[in-house]
């Protein structure tokens, strides 16, 4: 687990796109734990409503993860951030889990919930909550054990880069199948900068893989403490659009409308969509 800064973690010096440079420097102030408390605690994070944001989530996954098509040794978490929930569902279709971010401190927060410490942010909830849908009879407690077991390392990322894990990763390459949540349009000043990020992250994965993509529709700005971080906003079509392009197949493209109750004010998001998508062979 990386504490080595970004730039020099992926043998990347300072970005020499004015756009980029200045997504990357509004990052430095992210706080983890305010970005928890605005996303993942009540009211976002209460899942005893069917129709809350973090349900509809958590049956997008599960419902893919169900089908058993996408399954395999290896899978990459893109820009994790400071969460686990989005492989509660893939660690049971995954022995080799490698999770990833920019920032130090989104690391260090995945570190501690890995490493089981006290602290440690508290996804019991989201966890019970997989296991009732997924309905195979388990505790969350199983669950957390066998998703701490397959992740096998935290390393850092710049989807902005040809090689985002950098020259000589650790990470197996290419891997089974991609997932990533809230990454791409949250780091990328336009939309064709959202493009190369996801032809980018595509080069980590086989022919024929799949990608488990989850973002915001029609956001342009969030905050996460004293960082007001900038996102570029894009719409259902312009994400098919964006991954037809990078040689895939899209297999499923579901949206969810954010209610008023859930606009709380720490961003301007509109949506939220849902995208699975197996990468071409032979393209």
């Amino acid at each position: 687990m990386s504490g080595t800064d970004m730039s020099h973690a992926a043998g990347a010096g300072p970005d020499p796109d004015p756009g980029r440079a200045a997504v990357a420097s509004a990052y430095q102030r992210f706080e983890p734990r305010a970005y928890l408390r605005n996303n993942y605690a009540p009211p976002r994070g209460d899942l005893s409503s069917p129709d809350g944001v973090g349900p509809w989530k958590l049956r997008c996954l599960a419902q893919t993860f169900a089908t058993g098509e996408v399954s395999g040794r290896t899978l990459i978490d893109i820009g994790s951030g400071p969460t686990i929930y989005q492989l509660l569902s893939a660690c049971a279709h995954f022995d080799d889990i490698t999770m990833t971010d920019f920032l130090e401190v989104n690391r260090q927060e995945l570190g501690l919930w890995l490493r089981d410490e006290p602290g440690a942010f508290d996804w019991s909830v989201y966890s019970r909550h997989v296991c009732l849908i997924e309905g195979k009879g388990e505790s969350c407690q199983e669950k957390e054990c066998q998703l701490r077991a397959r992740v096998k390392r935290i390393l850092p990322i710049d989807v902005h880069q040809p090689q985002p894990l950098g020259a000589g990763s650790l990470a197996p390459l290419p891997a089974d199948a991609l997932v990533s949540a809230f990454c791409l349009e949250a780091v990328s000043p336009d939309l064709a900068s959202f493009q190369r990020a996801l032809d980018h992250i595509t080069t980590l994965l086989r022919p024929g893989g799949h990608l488990l993509l989850i973002g915001a529709l029609e956001e342009s700005w969030y905050l996460a403490g004293e960082a007001r971080l900038a996102v570029v906003p894009v719409r259902e079509e312009e994400v098919r659009e964006a991954l037809v392009r990078s040689s895939y197949e899209v297999r499923d493209l579901r949206t969810y409308i954010m209610p008023s109750h859930l606009r709380t004010g720490v961003d301007d998001v509109k949506g939220i969509f849902f995208a699975w998508a197996r990468k071409k062979v032979g393209v």
